[in-house]
């Protein structure tokens, strides 16, 4: 296991250090990083920690995985490697009435 962890369901409120302080009492924190929004600067709710070791991980994840923080219920788990974005969506189709031919409109 990797000793890359997401912690979900944050506190808009917390901070990168109150984040890192959280994970600490578990092992060394090696950094920690809350996700925000990139228009207005405002958390979004998740973040990551790392931690020096994968023991130290694990037995954070552990420990915090579904207790309380802020009134909310913290997920907490390995982090996954974030998926490859696919170029520009899904645009298919036209939209709209298919091409139909004109007819007798009267």
């Amino acid at each position: 296991m990797g000793s890359k962890i997401y912690v979900g369901g944050l506190p808009y409120s917390t901070t990168e250090q109150q984040l890192s302080d959280l994970f600490a009492v578990h092992g060394a924190v090696t950094s920690s990083r809350i996700i925000t929004d990139k228009f207005t600067g405002q958390s979004r709710g998740f973040g990551f920690v790392e931690m020096s070791g994968d023991a130290e991980a694990q037995a954070a994840i552990t420990a915090l995985n579904g207790t309380e923080l802020g009134g909310r219920t913290l997920t907490v788990n390995e982090a996954r490697p974030q998926e490859p974005r696919t170029g520009g969506g899904g645009g298919g189709g036209r939209g709209g009435r298919g091409g139909g031919g004109g007819g007798d409109r009267y």
